[in-house]
């Protein structure tokens, strides 16, 4: 795993001691170093000193809290350190001014992205996903520049997402089966798979701009609202196909992931059990810090920094 983010399943209590992070169990004490740490992930119940927390704050580690159902209940973020007014009024203006022209590549994005994903499953003999692709590559750019306002442009990246899921009958065994996508709470193996790699990205994504000058709150594609980072759901949207829905079409189909192994049974297979968790944020962190030919900057850069460069 990436040795700058720290996930914690167990329960047990964070403090500092000297100039580390002090993780508690019944078993012991592990020691984070605080200038090797960027961000922390806690699955399970943690008890957070305030001591601790004005040490984090210093550092500018963030901190990612999730419930019993693999939930994201909230982020500790550090005082912000990289303010610009300048910036977040231009944010604002554009908001209002050129929202459409920002809108719109996000949309196209995740357009390619999700024929980068299918066309690799086309060209291995998944003929049916042809009418897909066509479609992705033909249509839903002129649909996307056809529309002139934001309603109509979500309705387009709705029916993206849609006609997507219907392709995983042809990519993914019988037991991870999507009838419908079911997010809160997830309903089978699949759903609650799709939800969890969900939140793992947003959160990454919430980090990534922490440490830029951006506003979190104002988004362009989806709606600026309260009590959320908007612009982080904008964002991770156009990385979903390659690293949500990639590190899961591989992780169930070599069986990294089972059903039987790695689901709880008493929640009828809808929640992924520790040793479940921790195969898939594996297999999650290996594809996010893998490196690619990045089309602008013409040089290999990681998954983690495109978001940031996004």
């Amino acid at each position: 795993m990436n040795s700058d983010t720290r996930y914690i399943f167990s329960k047990g209590e964070l403090f500092q001691k000297d100039f580390s992070i002090v993780f508690h169990k019944d078993d012991g004490n592990i020691y984070l170093p605080v200038k090797d740490t960027r961000e922390l992930y806690c699955f399970n119940d943690v008890t957070l000193s305030t001591k601790l927390l004005q040490l984090l704050a210093k550092a500018g580690i963030v901190v990612h809290f999730f419930g019993y159902y693999d939930n994201y209940i909230g982020t500790f973020y550090p005082k912000e350190k990289l303010l610009s007014g300048r910036l977040t009024v231009a944010q604002a203006l554009n908001y209002d001014k050129n929202r459409m022209i920002i809108a719109k590549p996000i949309v196209k994005g995740i357009a390619e992205n999700i024929y980068f994903i299918m066309y690799h499953y086309y060209r291995h003999g998944k003929n049916q996903l042809k009418d897909y692709l066509d479609w992705l590559h033909k249509d839903v750019v002129k649909l996307i520049d056809s529309v002139d306002d934001i309603k109509n442009l979500l309705r387009v990246e709705g029916e993206i997402w849609a006609r997507f899921y219907r392709t995983f009958k042809e990519i993914l065994p019988e037991e991870f089966a999507l009838n419908k996508r079911v997010k809160r709470p997830p309903d089978n193996p699949i759903n609650a798979l799709i939800s969890f790699g969900n939140s793992i990205l947003y959160t990454k994504t919430i980090t990534e701009i922490y440490h830029t000058h951006l506003n979190q709150t104002i988004s362009y594609l989806h709606e600026p609202a309260e009590r959320r980072f908007s612009l982080s759901l904008d964002l991770s949207e156009v990385f979903k196909p390659i690293l949500v829905y990639r590190t899961i079409f591989e992780c169930v189909n070599n069986r990294k992931i089972t059903v039987d192994k790695h689901f709880d049974k008493r929640l009828n297979y809808a929640l992924l059990n520790d040793v479940g968790r921790k195969i898939f944020i594996e297999a999650f962190d290996g594809r996010i810090n893998q490196t690619f030919e990045h089309a602008t900057l013409k040089r290999r850069t990681s998954y983690k920094q495109a978001i940031r460069l996004d």
